[in-house]
């Protein structure tokens, strides 16, 4: 009878197990999947804020000369000594590997203006 017990016992844990191992799985799935979609939001948010940000008083140039493009950088400022390209970061935010390349180009004078007839 004891051995009959034993064995009960051990299926009921097994089938336990099992069962906090399936809820666990759910849970890490939907913390996952909610993680995503808090960066996700984040994201989207951040390319709203970014066009924006040159109407701000601390925007060093005037405004209504900025052309908005949102990628791979944020924006061109046309000013009558120069063309600025510009890029928005918050905080800690690091440039993508192709920013970090259009700025080396520039830097290296790599910069172009070229005109296109059609017609």
């Amino acid at each position: 009878m004891e051995f009959l017990v034993s064995w009960w016992l051990l299926l009921i844990l097994l089938v336990g197990l099992f069962f906090v191992t399936g809820v666990c799985f759910k849970l890490k799935s939907a913390v996952s999947e909610l993680k995503s979609r808090i960066r996700s939001q984040s994201t989207r948010y951040g390319q709203i804020t970014e066009q924006f940000l040159p109407l701000v008083e601390a925007y060093p140039w005037d405004s209504k000369q900025f052309r908005f493009l949102g990628s791979p950088i944020d924006g061109i400022q046309f000013e009558e000594d120069k063309i600025v390209l510009v890029e928005f970061k918050s905080s800690s935010s690091q440039m993508s590997t192709k920013q970090r390349k259009i700025k080396e180009l520039v830097e290296q004078g790599k910069v172009e203006f070229q005109l296109i007839r059609v017609g």
